[in-house]
């Protein structure tokens, strides 16, 4: 068996070994990346025009086993039906994220159209409405960094900020200096508005570095575009590497996992080359808020619920959660509530709902609800505080959104919650005397101003406690 590498798929099907060229950068190398953007990127590029080159976030293991495959790893599709594999081509270099000088002689590069990133929501390091988060942890030291580099006439790029928009917008600073011309950002995170957040976070940084002139061409030069992003991608067991082998006859050591569906929805302001994601199912629309707030109300939002009370009730992934017929008719209230806050026009609830619910039941996707339930606090603050502050507005009592808070007030006052960036203040509030109170100010301040709303959640949570399996 050999080993999945450029040259040895090229001898064995008689094509060339050539990559295509560098022309997309992408930040926060993962499995998900891999399973969208890449994969939208392979399908659409018939024409080998468009490689991708992958850098880390935090850690620069997932790149290695990459490298050595020359950016070729198998897309496993998991379905009821039956299992597809898929080898995908468009990485053509995977890089340790801590390669600042290659980062940014990639992003300073005129063949460079456009910068994707997958850093998850609290890579960000931003508070409020792109506010920059001073007290993250690396943001300060970043600060003072690239306040020296900046400043100086020769820009030293031989060492990495520890945040991934510091990296950025020192990549940004490279390019700016070599005169490459205007440049576009993609965030793929699921976080509100994400294009807007990421322009105002980079302009905060450059305001806190203090170059104008930095600050201008994030401003003026770049463009930001938002997205809606969607699709299961669990992790990659040995049983799914050995299929791989089985299947396919090749030794592939950075096999992904993932379901059959994807979405991915653009806002219009892509003001550059890139590959036409539209031919494969991508959506360009001019109004993106209605998209993830679908998105995130009714996938991430009951993903949470069932992340939370599947951790009660002795679930241990989403398909296990979802035939729990209790959970399942909490999913349908959640569901409920998110829509009556949505547009009736334009987004096909009632599609989406069932089409959440076939996704969910997929048995071959084994989606963990521990993973799900990882960073409650930033996740739980987008996907359910809004539907149940809606839900309140409008007269409601918003159950489903506050069984959600709920459940992870239980697991916070148990100790038992899932690794969480906020655990020392989660672990602090759980240890006040009116903890419920506590730990709903660490997600929203005004929930915990709301005795009745606080009362609610201290007795689902003691329901949802006293029913543990």
């Amino acid at each position: 068996m050999s080993r999945l590498t450029r040259t040895a798929l090229a001898a064995h099907t008689g094509t060339s070994a050539a990559p295509a060229p560098v022309r997309i950068a992408h930040l926060g190398l993962g499995a998900f990346f891999r399973a969208h953007q890449a994969w939208y990127t392979d399908v659409v590029d018939a024409g080998n025009e468009w490689g991708i080159r992958a850098f880390t976030g935090r850690s620069p293991e997932a790149a290695v086993p990459l490298a050595e495959q020359d950016g070729l790893f198998t897309l496993i599709e998991k379905s009821d039906a039956g299992d597809s594999f898929r080898i995908m081509d468009s990485i053509v270099d995977a890089a340790d994220g801590a390669r600042m000088d290659l980062f940014a002689e990639t992003i300073a590069a005129p063949e460079t159209e456009l910068l994707t990133l997958t850093i998850t929501e609290a890579g960000y390091t931003v508070e409020g409405a792109g506010r920059l988060a001073r007290d993250a942890p690396g943001v300060a030291e970043d600060v003072a960094m690239l306040r020296d580099v900046v400043r100086a006439a020769t820009l030293d790029v031989s060492q990495a900020p520890r945040t991934a928009l510091a990296r950025t917008l020192l990549a940004l600073e490279a390019r700016r200096r070599a005169g490459t011309g205007p440049f576009t950002i993609v965030p793929c995170d699921n976080l509100p508005d994400n294009g807007t957040l990421m322009r105002a976070a980079l302009s905060a940084l450059a305001e806190h570095v203090g170059s104008a002139d930095l600050l201008s061409y994030v401003r003026s030069d770049v463009s930001y575009v938002g997205t809606s992003i969607d699709r299961i991608t669990p992790a990659t067991t040995p049983a799914d590497t050995a299929a791989v082998a089985a299947t396919t006859g090749w030794e592939d050591l950075a096999p992904v996992v993932t379901e059959p569906f994807t979405s991915w929805i653009l806002s219009d302001n892509l003001r550059c080359e890139r590959p036409r994601w539209e031919e494969v199912g991508a959506l360009v629309v001019a109004d993106l808020e209605p998209f993830e707030q679908r998105k995130l109300w009714l996938l991430n939002g009951t993903h949470s619920l069932m992340a939370y009370t599947g951790l009660l009730r002795g679930r241990t992934t989403i398909a296990e959660a979802i035939a729990d017929p209790t959970i399942s008719g909490w999913v349908e209230e959640l569901w409920d509530e998110a829509c009556r806050s949505l547009p009736a026009e334009g987004l096909d609830l009632p599609g989406y709902r069932a089409a959440l619910r076939s996704r969910y039941e997929n048995s071959s996707i084994q989606h963990f609800v521990a993973q799900i339930g990882l960073d409650g606090v930033m996740k739980l603050r987008i996907r359910a505080v809004p539907v149940l502050k809606a839900e309140r507005a409008a007269g409601r009592e918003g159950t489903g959104a506050l069984r959600a808070l709920a459940a992870w007030v239980a697991l916070a006052q148990a100790g038992e919650l899932p690794a969480d960036r906020s655990e020392a203040e989660v672990r602090e509030a759980a240890a006040e005397p009116d903890s419920v109170r506590a730990l709903l100010a660490v997600l929203d301040p005004e929930l915990a101003e709301d005795s009745a709303l606080a009362a609610q959640v201290r007795e689902l949570a003691a329901e949802l406690a006293a029913e543990r399996s």
